[in-house]
């Protein structure tokens, strides 16, 4: 945790609310989300209970397991979800755009310009915390794999063909969660928790309801109390009155009326088996279905009251951009399932994992550079850690450097600043806010406390003397970082097929689907 955000949480806690973190919002939000608030079950690990989605605020949808250990309802149940789910996806991924781009032959090294298919737009998946993102990595790990009729060996428990897609789809969306800066998959606990500081932990924050409570505490409570009622609060039957925001369910629901209820439901389906008189399996079926919906209905309007809150807060300006990355990502899973291939492994091979590695290291760099840039709260973060400062110039003096054919202008920025970055001789600073982009050089340290000289490199022109503009004036406040504010692309990793036996060997042929299948009992 960063100074800042430490100062902020002590603040929250002072005033008894929640304090910003940030001016911009730094996540998308496309118009129309698709909210899922899942439920799993606690008798076996992942296995799913139910789930509550929609992009209809008042119109939420309920899909239920009425026993989550029977195979059959299981599959009617991820179905059912596969049937309400992908139709919100396949309009994203029939609207495209053509977008222009440069290729490099491999064989003559020549660039042509080359025009590739982006769709113009992606879908967006909202869960309330991250234990929500973990169980869709779970249901998409456990169906992606599963068997059809279609296939050679369907098996004694063939799926319809959209199960093994939701499948897939849901693998896509949670690893592409992992990618920082990505907005395909978002858990609003961290979307609130990035953009405001309560008084409370971290781990507390992934109580959807208490950490909104520091936002609009009742009158004549703080954000502490107001957090405390949300989670404690229980109705005349004992039970909460905000439920923990999934999967996971109150251990004291289980017990009272879950647990019965599924009780109920394999009483009066074994009787309607057995044909004897008994409760209709229908009506304990609307019986669990209520349950459920009582202990959902609140999470789900919490996250989109989460929403109405981050939608106040103005997009930041390199939002576009990282969003973009997203429709790519999009765009290449929609080809993938186009052309046939395989369904994402269970283990991937050493050059993918390094791939994957690097990416998600070189984005996250790029959004901690952007966020800096789009954002003075996130840039304070950074002047606090000494890695930027702002000045005002005290004096410009003009120099060149005489060592080429011809000189070339590296004038002097003389500058006074009260931060304290870590500006050491030789150190490189790179100027925001600027006509261009210029990149300078600390020549001197002192003699006076806060007074630094810079040498500019670059951003001047061609000509002997700098551009009229490119040059900071006398007494104008500047603000330079330490760090670069282009992130480096990485080394170029080799083709899998190119792999040295030393980092796992060339990769053995993929495997059918079949092959690689996991049983879900």
């Amino acid at each position: 945790m960063s100074l800042l955000a430490t100062l902020a949480r002590l603040e929250a806690v002072r005033s008894g609310r929640a304090e910003p973190l940030a001016t911009v919002r730094h996540r998308h939000l496309g118009e129309r989300p698709m909210v899922l608030v899942p439920l799993a079950s606690a008798a076996q690990d992942g296995a799913p209970l139910a789930v509550l989605l929609g992009t209809d605020r008042e119109a939420p949808r309920l899909h239920l397991v009425p026993q989550p250990l029977n195979r059959e309802l299981r599959t009617e149940f991820l179905t059912a979800f596969a049937d309400d789910l992908l139709p919100y996806l396949e309009p994203f991924a029939t609207a495209t755009e053509p977008v222009e781009g440069t290729e490099k032959d491999p064989v003559t090294g020549e660039k042509t310009t080359v025009v590739r298919e982006l769709c113009a737009d992606a879908p967006q998946l909202l869960v309330p915390n991250a234990g929500g993102v973990r169980h869709l990595a779970l249901l998409g790990r456990a169906t992606r794999f599963r068997r059809t009729a279609a296939d050679p060996d369907p098996g004694p428990y063939p799926a319809p063909a959209r199960v093994p897609l939701l499948g897939r789809w849901l693998t896509h969306f949670t690893d592409r969660a992992q990618v920082p800066g990505s907005s395909l998959l978002l858990p609003m606990t961290g979307l609130l928790a990035r953009h405001w500081a309560t008084g409370q932990s971290m781990l507390e924050d992934q109580h959807l309801a208490a950490q909104l409570a520091w936002h609009h505490p009742p009158q004549g409570l703080t954000g502490a109390q107001a957090a405390e009622l949300a989670e404690t609060e229980r109705d005349e039957h004992g039970q909460l009155t905000h439920p923990p925001a999934g999967p996971a369910t109150d251990p004291r629901f289980d017990e009272k009326v879950l647990a019965p209820a599924i009780a109920r439901f394999d009483a009066a389906l074994t009787v309607r088996r057995q044909g004897g008189p008994g409760e209709p399996v229908e009506r304990c079926v609307e019986q669990l279905r209520a349950a459920l919906l009582a202990i959902l209905l609140p999470t789900w309007r919490d996250v989109w009251r989460g929403l109405d809150l981050l939608r106040e807060l103005p997009p930041a300006a390199h939002l576009a951009e990282r969003w973009e990355g997203d429709r790519w990502s999009f765009t290449g899973h929609r080809d993938r399932l186009a052309a046939g291939e395989p369904p994402q492994p269970r283990l991937d091979d050493a050059v993918t994992a390094a791939r994957k590695l690097a990416q998600r290291e070189r984005e996250q760099v790029r959004l901690d550079v952007q966020e800096a840039l789009d954002d003075p709260l996130a840039m304070a973060e950074r002047r606090l850690a000494g890695e930027a400062f702002t000045a005002e110039v005290v004096e410009v003096v003009p120099d060149w450097d005489t060592s080429g054919r011809s000189p070339k202008p590296r004038p002097l920025l003389v500058l006074r600043t009260a931060d304290r970055p870590h500006a050491e001789l030789g150190v490189e600073a790179h100027r925001v806010g600027g006509a261009t982009a210029q990149k300078a050089r600390v020549v001197e340290v002192g003699p006076e406390p806060g007074v630094l000289t810079l040498r500019v490199l670059n951003g001047m022109g061609r000509k002997r003397d700098p551009e009229p503009g490119t040059l900071p004036e006398v007494g104008e406040q500047v603000l330079f970082t330490l760090f670069e504010l282009t992130p480096r692309q990485s080394a170029p990793l080799p083709e899998p097929d190119d792999t040295p036996w030393t980092h796992g060997g060339p990769p053995s042929a993929v495997q059918s689907s079949t092959a690689v299948a996991e049983e879900w009992a």
